[in-house]
């Protein structure tokens, strides 16, 4: 029987002032990241159990990785595969947050790899504001059709 594939769930808050969109995204914590911007950050997400709520999972990961509450209405944006095989699956919420605020929980890695030296890091070392032609750059690529899909619901929601 094949095994099922690790499975996470995010949430993406977006903040609108006037008609401008602005979505918050945070960037992986550790010596692996360190230097890398472009297409690695990422929506606050982790895994679950199969037998935990994905939304109720999103909204523990928003909030061990950011420090902050989300609230609805949330908005189902579906799932992707990321290229590891994990699918991930999100919502949207509309609220505000000053990123400078950011306090993530840690974990626990192997660094250098096979050193078999174990160092603490930050699951998320920052999070910032991006418009969605920026966050396109800077969001992994497996995630980018997240802000298409925000977009394209809230484009409906005006009209």
């Amino acid at each position: 029987m094949p095994k099922s594939p690790k499975r996470s769930a995010g949430l993406l808050m977006f903040r609108r002032s006037r008609d401008v969109v602005e979505v918050f995204l945070v960037h992986p914590g550790g010596p692996f990241w360190s230097k890398k911007h472009e297409g690695s950050w990422t929506i606050p997400k982790g895994e679950y159990d199969p037998d935990e709520e994905p939304l109720a999972a999103a909204q523990r990961e928003f909030l061990e990785e950011t420090s902050f509450n989300s609230t609805g209405p949330f908005i189902d944006l579906g799932s992707v595969r990321q290229k590891s095989g994990k699918v991930v699956h999100a919502w949207a919420f509309q609220g505000d947050c000053d990123p400078a605020l950011l306090i993530s929980n840690t974990c626990d890695i192997e660094w250098p790899p096979r050193s078999k030296k174990r160092i603490t890091i930050p699951e998320v070392d920052r999070g910032a504001w991006f418009s969605p032609s920026h966050a396109a750059t800077f969001i992994r690529e497996e995630q980018r059709p997240f802000l298409q899909r925000l977009n394209l619901e809230l484009t409906l929601d005006k009209n």
